[in-house]
């Protein structure tokens, strides 16, 4: 099909997937449950940075994430005592262990205290957001921590497609009032985030002409991003709603 016939199968696939009961089965209802925007963007941060593997466990353990901190996320990483991050010990969600986590609490406390929260940092003047993504996990890790816990957070400059945290900026920078990205970060645009790119939503994308690299790696982010800035120029990963309904729901 030729680009505008794409860019209506997929906009029908969008309005298709972009719904409100897409929540009920996505980790996305992890920040859902929250009302106050720190409480918002610290529970989808953390429910994004585990969102790999099967998603009944991952919305399973993210729930388990924000009952350790007595469900209230900002209020725990501010104010944790010593004994309150013992509790989170025991934690594991496939790599990530207790001490990832704790490791995170902490990371997020630096951020917040030293560096004015999330939404402030990614609201930096770079380039792009990929660049501002690797400046992000250079000052995340700026406190004492385990080398092996860096591998919880992509660096796209390292070659990373950065799958997670891309998808964690979508759901804090959109906002197209159908009641699933959250939309609560106003010092971006939609026009500026890259796509999730996982297997589902390659996989599609390659069917689908919109990429050709085979390695889910940056370089191909770049090129679904060139390509799905062709469809919509100012909200470009609205179509991964489309690329990753077509995968997982209907096998496309």
């Amino acid at each position: 099909m030729d680009l505008n016939e794409l860019k209506e199968f997929l906009d029908e696939k969008v309005a298709q997937y972009n719904h409100p009961d897409f929540i009920e089965s996505d980790p996305i209802q992890i920040p859902h449950s929250f009302s106050v925007k720190e409480d918002i963007e610290i529970a989808g941060f953390l429910a994004a940075t585990i969102a790999w593997g099967n998603r009944k466990m991952i919305i399973g353990n993210a729930q388990k994430m924000m009952n350790l901190m007595g469900n209230s996320p900002y209020d725990f990483v501010m104010s944790h005592s010593e004994a309150q991050l013992e509790s989170l010990k025991n934690f594991v969600h496939r790599t990530f262990n207790g001490q990832d986590f704790i490791t995170f609490i902490k990371g997020l406390k630096h951020i917040y205290q030293n560096h004015n929260g999330l939404e402030t940092i990614f609201s930096r003047e770079t380039p792009n957001l990929q660049q501002t993504i690797s400046e992000f996990k250079q000052l995340f890790f700026e406190i004492p921590h385990a080398p092996r816990t860096e591998k919880h957070l992509s660096d796209p400059l390292n070659g990373s497609a950065a799958k997670r945290i891309n998808m964690y900026l979508r759901w804090m920078v959109r906002n197209d009032n159908k009641g699933v990205d959250l939309g609560i970060w106003n010092s971006l645009s939609p026009a500026q985030l890259s796509c999730p790119l996982d297997v589902h939503s390659g996989n599609v994308a390659r069917k689908l002409g919109l990429l050709t690299r085979k390695q889910n790696d940056a370089k191909a982010l770049a090129e679904l991003d060139h390509n799905l800035r062709l469809l919509d120029p100012n909200d470009p990963v609205k179509y991964d709603f489309a690329l990753f309904g077509l995968g997982v729901f209907e096998g496309f």
